[in-house]
């Protein structure tokens, strides 16, 4: 797999170089596979490690992008593929605004990191991302408190392909054993709940893509 940075493709992202890691790594896979639900390894950019059945079906319908696949780097998907919303309900609150605050934290601990480096150079080119990074994350932030950007335990909706999901929620389960801990790894895994009643009529979604802002940063004046 080709992974992504600075809006490019990267040369393949070194693997552990220790057979016993590499063996832990493939047994993973397959334990990560028995999982029924969405289930993702990261590492510290959102690059992603391993990714289960569960997790690659939930994103079936999204549509090719060249640097924001959910399958290559997770973070540079929620905040930059078109696609994005259509799968992550509440796409602004729920999503992105909390691996925003994530990736901020991240970039403090690793500040020299090239890739987190590149994905903060994408942010500064996009005039919507750049105003939620500097203006609206610490606004939200101090808003719902420091606990909503954690991503173990928030129950966030989604918009499953499957009809038999449909419109659902998740609860985001942060479960990562000390051995992937110690490779700098993360796992997520997206606990899906039963499907909500259908919501009444509204109007018709708006890409987030075509929106001048995001909702959390006030619109300039005029």
């Amino acid at each position: 797999m080709a992974f992504q940075a600075g809006g490019q493709r990267s040369a393949p992202r070194p693997v552990p170089e220790s057979p016993e890691a590499q063996a832990y790594l493939q047994d993973y896979a397959v334990y990560l596979e028995a999982v029924p639900f969405p289930s993702v390894v990261l590492d510290h950019r959102w690059d992603v490690v391993l990714a289960n059945t569960a997790f690659e079906t939930l994103f079936r319908d999204v549509s090719p992008h060249p640097t924001a696949q959910p399958g290559d780097n997770f973070l540079r998907f929620v905040l930059f593929h078109p696609d994005a919303a259509s799968v992550l309900g509440d796409h602004e609150s729920s999503w992105c605004l909390p691996m925003l605050a994530c990736f901020a934290a991240a970039v403090e601990r690793h500040g020299h990191d090239t890739g987190l480096q590149a994905i903060r150079r994408e942010i500064a080119q996009d005039p919507i991302m750049e105003a939620a990074y500097r203006q609206g994350l610490p606004h939200w932030i101090r808003a719902v408190g420091e606990g909503a950007v954690e991503h173990d335990g928030a129950v966030r909706p989604l918009h499953h392909p499957d009809p038999r999901r449909g419109s659902t929620q998740c609860r985001i389960v942060g479960d990562t054993p000390r051995t992937l801990q110690d490779m700098g790894y993360t796992r997520l895994t997206m606990v899906l709940r039963e499907p909500r009643p259908a919501p009444a009529p509204r109007r018709p979604r708006t890409a987030r893509r075509t929106a001048s802002h995001l909702s959390v940063v006030p619109a300039p004046r005029a």
